[in-house]
């Protein structure tokens, strides 16, 4: 359908307008490539100078964490080292005291058996002595009912004593060789 000639088209714009519209996108045009675009190319940037720095920032952390897990495994591993250094100490002192301790009931078991013996030479010797004192008495009372004397003298009763207890050790000397 063609309109008359005088007729406007409803769908074209006037020229004025389409002159207007261009004139107004030419200055917005200029406005954002003068004024916006340089700040988004500068926010852009500063964006990814974060993102790498970031990335820089990730990488050297994990490579200090790495650096301190070594770090960690050698202090751990010294650990176990010193641990097990010091365990072998304690058994071996631990041995030694063992050692100690036994020598030392050792000495005082002997100590304890030397005393047992002394006391059983000391009693033995006081045994005796009994013995031969209550057999004097015995044989001088015997000797006197078989010589008829009395032996009351205490020199002469001591006398006979020793003499029968000297002859009593001579006679069973020789039997315990």
């Amino acid at each position: 359908m063609i309109l008359a000639e005088g007729e406007l088209n409803p769908v074209l714009p006037h020229t004025s307008e389409i002159i207007l519209g261009i004139v107004a996108f030419l200055l917005l045009l200029f406005v954002i490539s003068k004024f916006v675009a340089p700040r988004f190319e500068k926010l852009y940037a500063e964006r990814t100078e974060k993102i790498e720095g970031g990335i820089k920032k990730a990488e050297q952390a994990q490579a200090d964490a790495e650096a301190a897990l070594q770090q960690y495994q050698a202090q751990l591993a010294e650990a176990r080292a010193e641990s097990a250094r010091i365990r072998d100490d304690a058994r071996a002192e631990a041995e030694q005291i063992k050692e100690e301790l036994r020598a030392q009931a050792q000495e005082e078991a002997a100590r304890i058996v030397a005393q047992g013996e002394a006391r059983l030479a000391a009693q033995r010797a006081q045994i005796v002595a009994e013995l031969r004192a209550d057999l004097g008495r015995q044989a001088v009372a015997l000797a006197g009912r078989i010589v008829g004397e009395s032996l009351e003298d205490e020199a002469r009763r001591r006398g006979t004593v020793d003499r029968f207890l000297s002859e009593l050790d001579s006679v069973s000397a020789p039997a315990n060789k």
